[in-house]
């Protein structure tokens, strides 16, 4: 007998005695308890079955008791591993439904399935196919570890080999060796996409949403013969299961976001509806203009809106923002080089007469047309571009927008028709009044935004007749290119192209801060020139350059005019004049200049352009109400001066011998007693600084009219 010492958890000892022989535990011998207690747990017997082990056990007769303690470990062993695989299953496919749960996208979702299936049951290949219930077929959704095209794009008839078997049965369907298994059928299709995939052992579960509908099959599949155990079969079927209530989730969840969205888009357009509703209102109120209308129109619907005064005559449009291209008001005239309009005019006109009469917006082509009009009056059109399908709620917004923007134009027309008499009557006053007051002159001319202490222009225009055929006329250009009928040769303007050029050339007045009026049968203009090309700044004299403003001035007012009436529109001008609040009969003055300009254009065939008194070389001297013949002189000859006074050359002096001696340079060569070469490199050099045409007619004619005027002011001391 021997004795130990334990220490309890108070920390004192206490002596144990055994037996040195020790007790026998129950059951008998110590080596049959112990199979005993094997056999118990290998059998998972109850808690209370272990105080009795040989009352639930019986011995192998005949097996040594170490081989039966042998074959009870083995059992236990397998027990524990088969429970250990299990655990591991189940966790894998709990943190699978973890993981399908958090996943939004549908691709997302089937390819984790797919990932994980291949993972869980440790094959080379798993793949998913999903039902057409369209075409009545399954078809390859998605793989994972494939490599072959031909079978990635399968698609198997209902009940054509295993995953078509299991589609249609909503059955699972295991096969360690497809190639050879004549329990389904095989297609030469579906045959070569296996073959070419390598594929032999194929287990195949359905994808079952309520326990009945099928709505695609799982697959795992090895290039090796395999034999699926039960518990892997269940094991992708409870896979499957959860694969398919994550795939229908994901579905609704997607039709749900897209109703949401649906649903957000409604409430955006009813609120953008609600909002260009109220912008419009807030615009008839304040006063606001056609521009106000197509920018907030085009914040309100996007794309690109623009406003078209008269479609028929395809002017340029206004686009939303503001000003046409090139600066151009709504309803203005299209500056010269102005690009041409962005629809082209052959539909709209069209477009335009069917909105009109049916009172909704019409689509033509890529763009909505709306028209605007009041009491059976075509004021315009609004055009939306970028929206080729436009929903009903965006329809009647642009109906709604043309309809204020006839109100709008309406009104545009009243304040305009009075703001136009204002202007015409202050013309008229300065052209027929030369006492005026002017300070009442500057008080009436600020009222329509004028500045009559400004150097000016008076412009004379008219509409000419069309040429005669083969005739040239700039005009003509602009007529075709607006989209109008030429007139016939002499045809007369009528009464509407009259009231065009009348209603462009008001406006072209307005929106220069000038002035018009209808006079002798035509239009008079006083137009202010440039800034850039006046004097000092409140001298109210013009500048050096003020001959070249002048001259640009009736060229632009030309072609525009031009472009708005489609037809040639011919411009004379004045020479400057400083200040006509100060000197109020140096306009009445001016006037005469510039219809005698206008009068020479017609005759010299110029219809359709615009220019001063300068532009006319020697005619300008006659033409001008002051003669300077120093500017027409630089004009002529000023290269060729310059030139001598850097150089210390004799350029002029050569061309004045060579025109004296019959433009013989044999002849001038002995006035000047230089060689002939030299008289013919100088004339050369003449020929680079006045042009190569300097010795046609009417060249020729003016440069020695110059070189006459030159040698007088010489003379006189000039």
């Amino acid at each position: 007998m021997h004795s130990t010492t334990d220490h309890g958890p108070d920390g004192h000892s206490s002596a144990r005695h055994e037996s040195s022989a020790g007790h026998e535990p129950p059951g008998g011998s110590a080596p049959a308890a112990c199979l005993g207690y094997l056999e118990l747990l290998a059998r998972g017997a109850p808690a209370e079955a272990y105080e009795d082990p040989a009352a639930h056990t019986a011995a192998e007769g005949g097996v040594p008791a170490a081989e039966q303690g042998k074959q009870l470990a083995l059992r236990i062993h397998a027990e524990l591993e088969g429970r250990r695989r299990r655990e591991a299953e189940l966790t894998a496919l709990f943190e699978t439904v973890h993981d399908l749960a958090g996943l939004r996208d549908l691709d997302d979702v089937l390819q984790a399935i797919v990932q994980r299936a291949r993972r869980l049951l440790g094959t080379e290949v798993a793949y998913m196919t999903l039902n057409d219930p369209e075409r009545g077929d399954t078809y390859m959704r998605v793989t994972e570890g494939s490599v072959s095209a031909r079978f990635q794009q399968l698609r198997l008839g209902m009940g054509e080999g295993l995953g078509g078997l299991v589609a249609q049965t909503a059955r699972p369907y295991a096969t360690q060796d497809y190639p050879r298994d004549a329990r389904f059928q095989h297609t030469l299709p579906i045959d070569r996409g296996v073959g070419e995939e390598g594929l032999v052992a194929i287990l195949g579960v359905p994808l079952l949403l309520g326990g009945r509908e099928v709505i695609g099959v799982l697959y795992a599949a090895d290039r090796r013969e395999r034999v699926f155990e039960p518990e892997q079969i269940a094991l992708l079927r409870s896979f499957a299961a959860h694969a398919a209530v994550a795939i229908d989730s994901t579905r609704l969840l997607t039709e749900t976001t897209q109703a949401l969205a649906g649903l957000r888009a409604v409430n955006e357009t009813i609120r953008r509806a609600s909002d260009i509703h109220d912008r419009l209102t807030e615009l008839v109120l304040r006063g606001g203009g056609v521009d106000d209308v197509t920018r907030a129109l085009a914040e309100v619907l996007g794309g690109r809106v623009e406003f078209r005064d008269s479609v028929r005559f395809g002017d340029v449009p206004t686009q939303a923002g503001g000003a046409a291209p090139g600066g151009v008001a709504s309803g203005g005239v299209p500056p010269e080089g102005a690009p041409p309009a962005l629809v082209a005019s052959d539909g709209v006109p069209a477009a335009v007469e069917r909105s009109r009469r049916d009172g909704h917006a019409v689509r033509e082509g890529g763009s909505w047309v709306a028209a605007v009009s009041a009491g059976g009056e075509l004021l315009g059109a609004l055009l939306l571009h970028g929206h080729p399908d436009l929903d009903p709620v965006d329809q009647r917004t642009l109906e709604r927008a043309a309809m204020v923007t006839s109100l709008l134009q309406l009104a545009r027309r009243s304040a305009g028709e009075a703001e136009q008499r204002v202007r015409g009557e202050l013309l008229d006053d300065l052209l027929d009044a030369a006492h005026r007051d002017p300070h009442l002159l500057r008080d009436r001319a600020a009222r329509v935004g004028a500045d009559l202490d400004a150097p000016h222009t008076v412009l004379a225009a008219r509409l000419d007749p069309a040429p005669a055929a083969g005739a040239h006329s700039g005009g003509a250009a602009h007529a075709s290119a607006a989209g109008v009928p030429p007139r016939d040769a002499g045809q007369a303007p009528d009464e509407a192209e009259r009231q065009r050029l009348w209603s462009a050339a008001a406006h072209l007045a307005a929106t220069r801060r000038g002035l018009a009026a209808t006079r002798d049968g035509g239009l008079v203009l006083l137009l202010p020139l440039e800034a850039t090309d006046r004097g000092a700044a409140g001298s109210g004299d013009p500048g050096p350059d003020s001959a070249d403003a002048v001259s640009r001035t009736a060229r632009r007012a030309a072609a525009e005019l031009g472009r708005a009436v489609g037809g040639p529109v011919t411009v004379g001008a004045s020479a400057p004049v400083p200040s006509p609040a100060t000197r109020p009969g140096s306009v009445a003055a001016a006037y005469p200049e510039a219809r005698r300009c206008l009068d020479v254009l017609s005759l010299l065939g110029r219809r359709g352009d615009g220019a001063a008194a300068e532009d006319l070389g020697f005619l300008g001297l006659l033409l001008a109400d002051t003669r300077d013949v120093g500017g027409f002189v630089r004009r002529v000859l000023g290269p060729a001066l310059d030139y001598d006074r850097r150089r210390g050359t004799e350029l002029v002096a050569t061309l004045d011998a060579y025109f004296e001696s019959g433009a013989s340079p044999v002849r001038a060569k002995d006035v000047l007693h230089v060689h002939v070469n030299t008289v013919a490199q100088r004339l050369e050099r003449v020929g680079r600084l006045l042009g190569d045409d300097w010795q046609a007619p009417h060249r020729a004619l003016e440069i020695q009219l110059a070189l006459r005027l030159h040698r007088l002011t010489g003379a006189l001391g000039g």
